[in-house]
């Protein structure tokens, strides 16, 4: 194969009038009888390079698969270009097509088109402007998350993806199973009998990887996870995928307010990074899809996040409930319209603490009062709920009283009831949501927009 440059490279390079290789695929082509001007595109910028090619010095069967779609090796000349809207141009010496389209069927044409039809051919997609400025984004955004976890010292832990336990008691899992379903063995009573499966016990896709996480952080002090998580919720919301990502950082010997202080702090960073580190696709974006995309997130990183409690947004709340087509009192579960409007008073992210603790989980550190827990729920502009965390309760004999109301089997939960037997500390936590985080900095408005390959309810695709 050719030794090639990435486009990306190409466009920012000073030195020209050289003789260059590039390959990638065809997005356009126009031009007359005499001259072609394709535009080319590779995936490493939002940006095309335009291709030179005078007609007469190629053949004309090679000219006719040069169709939009077309793959191509393109050597030539790299000069600086005569018409407008580029800087750089390539005038061609030679051209390979590595696999022409079929341009009578490529769904992919110079039009606009809907999103739900680039769902439909979501494994043409990314060759969009669009969804290659969004998948670009993601892994910006993927690796800026690890960095700041290495560089404050956490260490990356990989949970289980198949587990017996449900870290949030809310069931709609995904069960895992060697067995034939159309003949499960049985127990006497009539129940399947899950000691003849692979597991020997029920098992299932996880929805969290926080359990294991805490393991983890009672030996290495600062840990996090990231990683797919399954929730079988029959959703079918712009908000909600059956498969996801779940970034779960666990911290021994933090408390709620050190937890809040990480949260705010590695939101800012990572927004940061993409303002640093991807502009060029988020000014498309911005000028496509929205117009405040690139000023909301400035406003984000601009000032502190606004710190409340839960009590004092429901008396915020509650003046608004005539508004509301839920309304709130003290122990209603936050809707997300209470949570945008929370957003827009304080004009800016806000930090929720001091929850009932009847509507969160089981491990959530109990304040004195009996009746709130230590969680943290993170409120971003556009999004709603963007990170729920909690101070985890490390108190041995509450922990297990809880579970007991909650319903959860101790047994089943002997390993993580030992973190609280042999060497207990205070320790904090939190799950930010990937695809959410991935809404806000794109400005997308329906979460399988952000995911190569969403898994939706009747929908399995690629």
């Amino acid at each position: 194969m050719l030794l090639h440059t990435k486009i990306a490279e190409l466009l920012s390079s000073t030195e020209v009038d050289r003789d260059v290789t590039v390959k990638g695929w065809v997005r356009t082509k126009r031009g007359n009888k005499n001259v072609a001007f394709i535009a080319l595109n590779d995936g490493s910028i939002i940006h095309n390079i335009q291709i030179v090619a005078e007609v007469a010095k190629f053949p004309e069967e090679l000219m006719k698969e040069i169709t939009t779609g077309a793959c191509l090796c393109v050597k030539g000349a790299l000069v600086k270009s005569q018409g407008q809207g580029q800087s750089m141009e390539i005038q061609a010496k030679e051209i390979e097509v590595y696999g022409p389209a079929d341009a009578e069927t490529f769904p992919l044409q110079k039009k606009g088109h809907t999103m739900e039809f680039l769902r439909e051919i979501a494994h043409l997609r990314p060759r969009t402007n669009t969804f290659g400025a969004v998948f670009r984004l993601r892994h910006h955004m993927a690796f800026a998350i690890h960095r700041f976890f290495n560089d404050k010292g956490f260490f990356y832990v990989h949970t289980p993806i198949i587990t017996g336990s449900d870290a949030e008691g809310a069931g709609e899992m995904f069960h895992v199973t060697t067995m034939d379903l159309k003949n499960p063995p049985k127990n006497p009573d009539g129940s399947i009998n899950y000691k003849e499966d692979f597991f020997e016990k029920e098992t299932n896709l996880t929805v969290s990887g926080q359990l294991e996480g805490e393991l983890a952080a009672m030996a290495l002090g600062l840990i996090y996870t990231f990683g797919p998580t399954f929730r079988a919720e029959n959703s079918n919301t712009p908000r909600h995928l059956a498969e996801f990502w779940m970034i779960e950082p666990e911290m021994a010997f933090y408390d709620i307010n050190d937890n809040m202080d990480l949260a705010e702090e590695m939101l800012k960073y990572l927004i940061q990074y993409a303002l640093d580190h991807a502009m060029s696709d988020l000014e498309f974006l911005n000028n496509m899809y929205d117009k405040e995309l690139i000023a909301r997130m400035k406003s984000v990183i601009e000032k502190p996040f606004t710190r409340l409690t839960y009590t004092e947004a429901i008396d915020v709340l509650k003046q608004q409930n005539a508004k509301f087509e839920f309304k709130v009192e003290w122990g209603t579960d936050l809707q997300k319209e209470h949570e945008n409007y929370l957003v827009e008073h304080f004009n800016g992210p806000v930090i929720l603490t001091g929850y009932p603790k009847n509507i969160k989980a089981f491990y959530m550190k109990q304040d004195d009062d009996g009746k709130t827990v230590r969680a943290m729920d993170v409120l971003f502009p556009w999004i709603g709920e963007i990170i729920g965390g909690s101070q985890r309760e490390d108190n041995l004999e509450k922990l297990t009283t809880r579970m007991r109301e909650m319903h959860i089997p101790e047994k089943e939960m002997s390993w993580y009831l030992d973190t609280r037997k042999f060497g207990s500390c205070p320790h904090a936590g939190f799950g930010l949501g990937f695809e959410r985080l991935m809404l806000f900095v794109t400005g997308m408005t329906n979460i399988r927009d952000v995911m190569p390959f969403p898994r939706t309810p009747g929908n399995a695709e690629f």
